[in-house]
């Protein structure tokens, strides 16, 4: 494993994926909420964050979040992050940073 570029995740999907076959591969692309607590200097009470991370899987893994991932999922994400830009239909030059799934595993709630 690649420790300069590792990332893990615990967090909630924000919509349900979205799943599409690229060159006869498929790929998902969803958002995971992740919240991190932190008491503000001089407060007594924590406050809570949310962070939201835009993240891609590919083949096996896109299969797996396509079956068992729908909006509200809890899932547990190592990847790694990759960068990338595009022209958007102004011409402007725009930059995405994502996280890309090595693993994951997704948490249904019990009923």
């Amino acid at each position: 494993m690649n420790l300069s570029n590792n990332v893990q995740l615990i967090g909630h999907l924000g919509a349900n994926p979205i799943v599409k076959e690229v060159n006869k591969t498929k790929v998902a692309n969803f958002s995971v909420a992740v919240n991190d607590y932190y008491k503000p200097k001089g407060s007594e009470e924590f406050v809570e964050k949310t962070m939201w991370f835009n993240v891609i899987a590919w083949d096996k893994y896109a299969e797996k979040i396509e079956k068992k991932c729908a909006k509200g999922t809890e899932v547990i994400i190592s990847g790694k992050l990759e960068s990338k830009s595009y022209t958007d239909k102004e011409g402007v030059k725009r930059f995405v940073t994502e996280v890309r799934v090595v693993e994951i595993i997704c948490r249904t709630k019990a009923a």
